[in-house]
């Protein structure tokens, strides 16, 4: 049950960043019913590289970097879910799944913004009590 609420978070998360977000795209028809038919199996597969990554990566990237958010306060966090997002779009342009972040600065700190909110809204909902 864990592993599946995780996947539904980030599926969404992802999701909700391309559709707010200008910057961050899925390859594909943009009309409703196309749009749903041909990219759903790509949002799912992004939302478990994405998922991959910020159980891999991230952790060491923070402990790293660990002077930094210390320094700035947590705001640290923010770029590192940022470059995570970056990584994510890298990987699966090197798949062939058509998910791209355009650039670092707007694209990708207001997706990381989106994709954090998403997850806690997500997470507050999804929480047994």
């Amino acid at each position: 049950m864990r592993l599946l609420t995780w996947l539904v978070t980030n599926v969404l998360a992802v999701a909700a960043a391309a559709w707010l977000v200008d910057g961050i795209r899925f390859a594909g028809p943009r009309n409703w019913p196309a749009e749903l038919e041909e990219k759903w199996l790509t949002v799912v597969a992004v939302g478990v590289i994405l998922g991959l990554v910020s159980s891999v990566v991230k952790p060491v990237v923070k402990l790293l970097s660990l002077p930094f958010i210390v320094l700035t306060l947590g705001l640290f966090l923010w770029v590192i879910n940022a470059l995570m997002l970056m990584l994510t779009s890298w990987l699966a342009g090197e798949l062939g799944l058509g998910f791209r972040v355009v650039d670092f600065f707007w694209a990708a700190l207001l997706g990381a913004v989106v994709i954090s909110v998403v997850n806690w809204a997500v997470d507050r909902v999804l929480e047994r009590p």
